[in-house]
């Protein structure tokens, strides 16, 4: 029974040693899409009823792009659906920021690895009460060569496509706001045949403004408290709307093949956390297989030594 305990020990130390090597390397491919990009892609404010607010954001044409392209510029609601995939409907009460968002310029003509900067001037009603506001900022864009290779500034009929992302824009009314939520099914897979480490969690937003939820994940080895992988430094975040609830996984994108760790995922929200600690192996089906033959072998060893012994005990 000795023997059995040292090999299998022996074994978790091999596994864990795969940890320094196998590491997967990202490589990212260009899509070879273009259009306008837009930087930042956020405005995060607070905004005091009867004041104003004045902000911009940049609109590119990639240096990718060989036409130069035209643009209008149009404010939109911006919201979220109960499974959090983005919608441009609304969500009553929430965004009547639309309505007192102009911009400058609304149009114009960006050349190849040039850029616009847009303005936007917010003007908060008086009487507006405290809670958060939503709105998305497009600059909407088309090749501005037809089919005849003649240049046309019409955004009427050929405007066509879209392209880029919205600026969008994340405003807190000041006044009495409620900034809290729940946080619930926080995990961390303890075993793992292929993929990645990685700890999920649903985080409910059930005040009347946005929040910021931050998940930070730290890994070490088995038997060392020196880090292999932490996000601490910069953390991931998500700002979540009110009245939804927004589900994410936090993943070491590099995880070795194999190995066993000590994994720490810790999630905020609003002054509330929740943490996981685990123990977390990752060993390949075939490297399974392997140590169970091994296993096996060693104890089929060891009853045969046994066997043998007692059969010379007995003919002694």
């Amino acid at each position: 029974m000795k023997k059995i305990k040292t090999m299998i020990m022996l074994l978790t130390i091999m596994i864990s040693l795969f940890a320094q090597i196998g590491v997967h390397n990202n490589t990212f491919a260009d899509d070879g899409s273009y259009g306008l990009t837009v930087t930042p892609l956020s405005t995060n404010i607070v905004l005091t009823p009867g004041e104003e607010y004045t902000g911009s954001f940049n609109v590119f044409n990639p240096s990718g792009s060989t036409l130069p392209l035209s643009y209008a510029v149009e404010v939109r609601p911006y919201y979220v659906d109960e499974e959090y995939r983005l919608t441009f409907d609304g969500a009553e009460g929430m965004n009547q920021i639309v309505n007192w968002i102009t911009v400058n310029p609304s149009k114009g003509e960006i050349s190849p690895n040039q850029g616009d900067e847009i303005f936007f001037t917010i003007k908060v009603p008086e009487t507006t009460p405290a809670g958060g506001q939503y709105a998305a900022i497009y600059a909407r864009s088309n090749n501005i060569e037809d089919n005849n290779n003649s240049k046309t500034t019409d955004m009427g009929a050929n405007f066509s496509q879209t392209f880029g992302i919205p600026h969008i824009i994340y405003a807190e009314i000041a006044g009495t706001t409620k900034k809290n939520g729940d946080i619930t099914d926080t995990k961390v897979s303890s075993f793992l045949l292929d993929g990645n480490i990685s700890g999920s969690s649903a985080i409910k937003n059930t005040g009347n403004v946005h929040g910021t939820a931050t998940y930070k994940m730290q890994v070490f080895p088995l038997f060392s408290s020196e880090e292999i992988f932490t996000n601490e430094e910069n953390p991931e975040t998500h700002i979540i709307l009110p009245d939804r609830t927004y589900y994410n996984t936090t993943t070491w994108d590099k995880t070795p093949f194999a190995g066993i760790f000590n994994v720490v995922y810790t999630v905020e929200f609003e002054g509330v956390t929740a943490q996981v600690s685990k123990m977390v192996i990752k060993c390949p089906i075939w490297l399974l297989f392997i140590i169970i033959f091994i296993i096996a072998a060693i104890i089929i060893y060891i009853i045969a030594k046994a066997r043998k012994r007692n059969i010379k005990k007995e003919t002694a």
